[in-house]
């Protein structure tokens, strides 16, 4: 048997070539974030604290967009062949301009697994009901539409049950499975309707590519990269255009957290269309980007809290500023060092980010007893941590790639009120938990919390401390 991990680690190796053929721009983002990747390795030896190169290199997420609950389920159900699960609940629908989805991603989540292949896929969905974007006759139309489809054909989903079912697949089985499935991501040839696309881009591009189209396809294809300004600059050197910024934290001297992320802007690409009268014609369409990710050190929720509170206040800092005052990066940069611990031992001491933690080697050998917070253990030498990579994704920063690449901002009536979506109607929806990424952070820093404390025999600490 074929175990899932190694069936994922193959489906992102043929899903990355299969990309790479038809954006070949894509290719030149692997070229440069892999001599960035080198180059920060040669200069600097702590450069595998967040994964080891080998990890780095081999890294991807991917994107997709589904339109009804249905579709998310099979996604779901593919993907869970690979031994992935959803993981977090992302509402784009409130960001500037018009991206009516709700997102999770689909990743490994036992650290052992990520450790294997971290490949993820963040999947949207269509908010088909809300009538901020879709008044009811055109939602109505539209579900019809998505009700006819096709995205995965049966044979795909029957494996990829037998998959998750039996924890793998025989090689003849792994094999039909991995040709359907990233054959299942391709972007179709099949003509696209003008008219209806047309309609549908007036409210919404996203909403056009999810809707106005009989498939799904790969929107980005993400590389991991250890220096994303670097890459950022070199991308541009090299002639490819890159959106305005860097999206997420703001680079600055302290320890690097969460996730930054970029892309190239949308290529056109050649699309055949079929017009009114029935004709055959040839356009383009603006839908596949490049991204690319630098990622940092999982926050705690209260580190998450202090995150999203400089992040208001470096928008509010902007607002007051006008034209030609400091870049965002100024401004959150100035913030950031003001109001974040400027070391990991800090954030660690502070509750804020989210570490694994053993006995220090050189730890304290008198006769004292080992202190009961977990700030003690740490500034007296007992602990050392070790940080926590940051799997998941940032609202505000996906929704800032989708809108930089869009050709036109859309429409959305901000006079009606949107449709509810929490992580439990997105669970109801996929059929499966979405799991709590904090959760996962805090048990997988608890767990060796505990270990270390055991094995120092502090049960002092033991009995008060609990890691958020």
């Amino acid at each position: 048997m074929i175990p899932l991990w190694r069936l994922r680690a193959a489906f992102a190796r043929r899903l990355s070539g299969m990309y790479g053929a038809e954006v070949p721009a894509y290719t030149t983002l692997l070229e440069v974030a892999g001599e960035v990747n080198d180059e920060v390795a040669r200069r600097d030896p702590d450069a595998g604290r967040l994964g080891a190169l080998a990890r780095v290199t081999a890294e991807r997420h991917g994107a997709i967009r589904v339109g009804s609950p249905r579709e998310l389920r099979q996604a779901a159900q593919i993907f869970a062949a690979l031994g992935m699960h959803p993981v977090g609940f992302y509402d784009l629908r409130d960001a500037a301009g018009a991206v009516p989805v709700v997102s999770t991603a689909f990743r490994p989540v036992e650290p052992e697994e990520l450790a294997r292949n971290p490949f993820r896929v963040f999947t949207s969905l269509l908010t088909t009901a809300d009538r901020r974007f879709f008044d009811a006759s055109l939602q109505a139309r539209l579900e019809a539409f998505l009700d006819r489809r096709t995205l995965f054909p049966p044979e795909l989903l029957t494996l990829a049950e037998r998959a998750e079912r039996e924890r793998g697949l025989l090689p003849d089985q792994a094999e039909r499975f991995l040709t359907r499935a990233v054959a299942a991501f391709e972007l179709s040839p099949e003509p696209v309707d003008r008219a209806w696309y047309t309609e549908l881009a007036r409210i919404s591009a996203v909403a056009a590519d999810i809707g106005g189209v009989t498939s799904t396809h790969i929107n980005h294809l993400t590389p991991r990269v250890l220096d994303i300004d670097a890459l950022y600059r070199r991308m541009a050197d090299r002639g490819i255009t890159m959106i305005d910024e860097i999206q997420g934290p703001p680079r600055w001297d302290g320890p690097e957290i969460l996730l930054r992320q970029t892309s190239f802007r949308a290529l056109d690409e050649a699309r055949t269309f079929r017009e009114p009268d029935g004709s055959l014609t040839t356009g383009a369409l603006r839908v596949r980007f490049g991204e690319v990710e630098a990622r940092g050190i999982a926050l705690s929720r209260a580190g998450r809290a202090r995150y999203d509170a400089l992040s208001t206040e470096t928008d509010r800092r902007l607002a007051a500023s006008g034209p030609g005052g400091p870049t965002r990066q100024e401004v959150a940069r100035a913030l950031w060092e003001a109001g974040f611990p400027r070391s990991e031992h800090r954030l660690a001491a502070e509750g804020l980010g989210c570490f694994t933690y053993e006995p220090a080697p050189a730890r304290p050998r008198d006769r004292r007893r080992p202190p009961a917070d977990l700030a003690g253990l740490l500034d007296q030498g007992w602990l050392t941590a070790h940080p926590i990579v940051y799997e998941d994704f940032l609202p505000r920063s996906a929704a800032g790639i989708f809108r930089s690449n869009l050709a036109e901002q859309g429409t959305r009536d901000t006079a009606r009120t949107g449709t509810p979506y929490d992580e439990h109607r997105l669970s109801e929806a996929i059929g499966r938990p979405v799991h709590d990424p904090f959760e996962i952070y805090a048990a997988q820093q608890g767990a060796s919390l505990r270990h270390a404390l055991e094995a120092l025999g502090a049960d002092d600490a033991l009995r008060t401390l609990r890691p958020s």
